[in-house]
């Protein structure tokens, strides 16, 4: 059995991949002080580049957790979300409401891919 950590602090690894299966742990936006459709483009771009650092791609999307702050930000990150997802390529995905750790953050998103053959 093998697990490979990548970018790994004391409390989390940013990805983590086992059996051809990736793991991003939540990503947030690279700006904070942006609105909803510019946090939720810079977080999706820092996912992209995740999952090419370890040989997948959204494509490759199993299944995405998407975290907003306000339920009333939903139809504008979904128009991002949409655009970012490849057509035919839309993975498993559940959207909930929640607190987030600080509160400039709008969205975050975990997300479980599979590793390129």
């Amino acid at each position: 059995m093998s697990i490979t950590r990548h970018e790994t602090a004391t409390r989390m690894s940013r990805a983590v991949v086992h059996n051809n299966t990736v793991y991003l742990c939540g990503q947030v936006a690279k700006d904070r002080t942006a609105d909803i459709t510019g946090q939720t483009e810079t977080m999706l771009a820092k996912v992209d580049d995740l999952l090419e650092s370890v040989n997948s791609d959204r494509k490759n999307i199993l299944s995405a957790t998407v975290y907003v702050r306000d339920m009333k930000d939903f139809a504008a990150m979904n128009t991002v979300w949409d655009a970012w997802v490849p057509e035919g390529h839309a993975p498993a995905r559940a959207c909930v409401e929640a607190r987030m750790a600080s509160p400039e953050l709008l969205v975050e998103v975990s997300v479980i891919a599979a590793v390129k053959a």
